[in-house]
């Protein structure tokens, strides 16, 4: 075997338990519990061989269902060490679409908290695969052998080494949110996940010895591959729209946190609450956003409690893809932003060094095989197709969804669709119109989410509105949603709506939308709080004007 194609994940938390081993790793507040990175990467070791004495292995598909915590990190890092894969599912997604992608994955063992092994037990998860059961927080009578059997240190405690696991060797299944569908499984490598590493290190300027403060768990699993400090907040990770500012900005001011990631929900949140109390945050130097299109009116507020050095970036991309481009906050606030609300769409900047960026004709068909002539010209709207080494290859156990959203090369590589509509400017900009499935057609033209839903955004008074499109495609009747900043009556909603009647008037493409409804909160995702649910307010629509 040549070592130069041995790839680990793993492998970038032991060189830094080298490099820095009494440097923190990662850190609970709330917990007051601390590892450093040679406690952590002895951990894992410690970890690993006990899973392998219990039968989990390299190449063993494994679900892990632990909140974030020091066992969390300990577990897939073990994990990733003997070469298993663990099975990343959202906890908020549902007990129905947990059954889905559990039967999906067909995992051979199942690492949890007692809480997920009752819900495993009674719901049937896994019910044909797991073998294996690992119990955290709890002992062998929840169903399984508890994690304090496997940890249990041999005599000598010898060192661990990890497996030589090969770049295209499958490393762990990332569930998607299902924010457009059901949850699809996307199969990274162990190549996929060192090349995310090296372009965010590259892409951010990120250095060992910083201290990151992420509020989305798989983001956090990135810190210690990255050499930072992990500070963990108390939070509902499911529910990022909702959390309490002060578990947010007093962990950050009290560690001096140099690095945040947070959905455009949260700094939504936290942004209002530092404006409001003169809250400032002197040691960030950056900020990191994504999930859906961040406002700049949001971008601006939260900008405005850091130093004058520090951005706020907001990179573009998917769970198959990321990342796949970034902008910073300096660039929408002085120029896209205004351009959004005039409906030009999000810029989401310039694809990153490692990612090939080719803008295709819209269909809702397979694209066969991949072609030049497929690549449309600048400013001509199309689908988002992408090629690079952070770009995973195919769905676990979808064939289908993998052809309709892969497209093989000559070369033997894979384009993947975004399913994102959009188009290059000629600076080599990419900018955002929003999701293929959410394009309205009618008799007209073809409208796309984003660059109408701008234009209405701009409105003091509106929080976000949502373009949805009722009837058959074709023929759609477009309707737009409006969620207001505050609840008001039936007379000031009157107002409001002929004032946004009179915005659109002004544009070609919004002029003539002409139903609009007040929602009082829209249905959204759960991992980011921050992508519509439009089919469901599509339901809600047509109920509303039948």
């Amino acid at each position: 075997m040549n070592s130069s194609n041995v790839v680990n994940i793993s492998r970038p938390l032991t060189e830094m338990a080298k490099l820095q081993p009494d440097t923190p790793a990662i850190i609970f507040p709330q917990k007051s519990r601390t590892l450093t990175f040679r406690e952590l990467d002895q951990e894992s070791d410690r970890i690993a061989r006990g899973l392998l004495r219990i039968g989990i292995g390299r190449g063993m598909k494994t679900a892990l269902l632990v909140p974030p915590s020091p066992e969390l990190f300990a577990l897939t890092f073990a994990l990733f060490k003997i070469g298993a894969v663990p099975v990343f599912i959202d906890p908020g997604i549902g007990a129905l679409n947990m059954k889905g992608c559990l039967t999906e994955a067909e995992p051979e063992a199942f690492i949890g908290i007692p809480k997920a092994h009752v819900a495993r037990r009674l719901l049937g998860w896994g019910r044909r695969s797991i073998r294996l059961t690992v119990v955290v927080g709890g002992g062998a009578h929840w169903g399984g052998v508890s994690l304090t059997e496997v940890r249990r240190a041999e005599i000598g405690d010898l060192p661990f080494f990890p497996a030589d696991t090969l770049c295209d060797d499958m490393a762990a299944i990332l569930f998607t949110s299902g924010s457009t569908g059901p949850p699809k499984g996307a199969v990274y490598t162990h190549g996929t996940f060192a090349a995310q590493v090296d372009t965010l290190r590259e892409l951010y300027d990120i250095r060992p010895g910083e201290i990151d403060l992420p509020t989305f768990p798989l983001f956090a699993l990135f810190a210690p591959a990255l050499g930072m400090t992990a500070l963990i907040p108390q939070m509902d990770f499911t529910r990022p729209g909702t959390v309490n500012p002060r578990r947010i900005l007093g962990p950050a001011a009290e560690y001096s946190a140099t690095t945040m990631f947070g959905s455009p929900a949260l700094l939504n949140r936290v942004g209002r609450y530092a404006a409001k109390h003169g809250i400032k945050l002197p040691n960030l130097k950056r900020v990191i956003s994504a999930g859906a299109p961040v406002p700049a009116s949001v971008l601006e507020r939260f900008a405005a409690m850091l130093p004058e050095d520090a951005e706020i970036f907001t990179p573009y991309g998917a769970t198959e893809a990321l990342p796949v481009s970034s902008i910073g906050s300096n660039e929408v606030i002085c120029e896209t932003g205004a351009m959004t609300g005039e409906g030009h769409g999000v810029c989401v900047g310039r694809p990153v060094k490692s990612i090939t960026l080719r803008i295709i004709p819209i269909t809702d068909s397979p694209v066969e095989t991949w072609s030049d002539d497929l690549a449309l010209p600048t400013w001509e709207v199309g689908e988002i197709a992408v090629r690079g080494p952070q770009v995973s290859h195919s769905y676990l156990n979808r064939p289908e969804a993998t052809i309709m959203a892969k497209i093989p090369d000559s070369s033997g590589g894979v384009w993947h669709r975004m399913g994102d509509i959009g188009y290059l400017d000629n600076t080599g900009r990419v900018w955002f119109c929003g999701r293929k499935a959410h394009r309205v057609v009618t008799s007209q033209r073809t409208l796309f989410t984003i660059p109408v839903e701008g234009v209405f955004n701009t409105h003091p008074k509106v929080f976000r509105t949502a373009l949805v499109g009722l009837g058959s495609i074709g023929r759609q009747q477009p309707v737009l949603c409006v969620e207001l900043e505050t609840k008001c009556g039936k007379p000031e909603q009157e107002l409001i709506r002929k004032e946004l009647l009179q915005l659109g008037s002004h544009y070609p493409h919004t002029k003539n939308i002409r139903d609009i409804l007040f929602h009082s909160a829209f249905p959204v995702d759960i991992r980011h709080n921050a992508k519509i649910f439009r089919e469901k307010l599509a339901g809600w629509a047509k109920n509303k004007l039948s």
